[in-house]
């Protein structure tokens, strides 16, 4: 591989992780705006949250479809921290990254 093509692979996994934070943090903004939503009965930031989680959920998917857990996963934190959001995807690519 060339140092170019090296520099391109490094630049697409830093680009890619704070997508994949971005997303898990709009995910959570979206699980607030419903909450609200349900609490006040305002059907607006019902909306506004299901479309924030709906649309976080598919870049996470498509973020974590390019992932290589081998390279780019933080293991058994990833996969605790998965558990204590509720998030599946979080929970697999943290156990697949796990060391061996």
């Amino acid at each position: 591989m060339s140092s170019t093509e090296n520099n391109n692979n490094n630049n697409n996994n830093n680009t890619q992780q704070p997508g994949l934070l971005g997303a898990h943090v709009q995910y959570v903004k979206g699980v607030a705006e419903e909450t609200i939503g349900n609490v006040t009965g305002s059907k607006e930031w019902k909306a506004s949250g299901a479309h924030d989680k709906g649309s976080s959920v598919d870049v996470m998917k498509a973020l974590g479809e390019q992932r290589d857990s081998n390279k780019d996963g933080y293991g058994a934190l990833e996969e605790q921290a998965g558990h204590l959001m509720g998030c599946d995807g979080m929970k697999k690519e943290g156990a697949e990254s796990k060391p061996q």
